[in-house]
């Protein structure tokens, strides 16, 4: 993948991450994610119907959903759930527009992506295309916040400093999301991540719930 290998990429000072976290901070993160996830799902159940829809009558021959394998806390496997936002045939692709990567390091990211169908730019525009994974919120193989569950193939790449990031459950959003988005290069979203990890509370994480409905709609860095 363009951008820099894990070998290459200048080495990062590791340090061992102390989690803290008390058992009192885990039941209620958890409790929250468990209430958050169901009100959730309840009050965009009508919106489901819409874009499954939509996503239907623009491409009949694919799925409304899109369920993609990411790597969970402890580097455990786990089906994420999206609605799909791209031709049925994209991870086919992904060859063809690698050399096109517009950030560093292990992840792919490109504005104007051919790929992305009509309804799939404004679902992603207004992070709707993220609202199925309030299921893996509510089975438990992701978090409301946390750092985002990355690909098998970035994880491929991490360094060990990297992989610090794995040490918790991933996130629907969380401290990179409300600080840049898709302008924040991979180092800097690692350090985001750490930073969130060594300073987690449900204070913190009520923070970013708050910042991430605030910029939810019309998001200028969502793509």
């Amino acid at each position: 993948m363009p951008g820099l290998s894990s070998e290459s990429r200048s080495p990062q000072k590791i340090t061992q991450i102390e989690l803290s976290d008390s058992n009192n901070y885990l039941i209620i993160k958890r409790v929250v994610d468990i209430v958050g996830s169901v009100i959730g799902l309840l009050l965009v159940s009508f919106l489901f119907v819409i874009i499954a829809i939509v996503i239907k009558v623009e491409d009949p021959k694919g799925p409304v959903f899109f369920r993609q394998t990411r790597v969970g806390k402890d580097g455990k496997e786990f089906n994420m759930y999206k609605f799909r936002s791209m031709v049925s045939n994209a991870e086919e692709l992904l060859k063809d527009l690698l050399e096109y990567n517009e950030v560093s390091g292990a992840m792919f990211k490109m504005k104007e992506d051919p790929r992305v169908t009509k309804i799939g730019k404004f679902i992603r525009k207004t992070s709707i295309d993220e609202l199925p994974q309030l299921w893996n919120v509510l089975k438990g193989d992701m978090s409301l916040v946390g750092p985002r569950p990355p690909l098998p193939r970035e994880v491929d790449e991490y360094t060990d400093f990297d992989k610090q990031r794995l040490l918790v459950v991933p996130g629907c959003t969380g401290l990179w999301q409300v600080s840049g988005r898709s302008n924040i290069g991979f180092e800097e979203m690692v350090k985001l991540d750490i930073e969130y990890i060594e300073n987690r509370t449900i204070l913190v994480d009520f923070k970013i719930i708050l910042k991430t409905v605030l910029m939810l709609f019309g998001s200028k860095d969502a793509y």
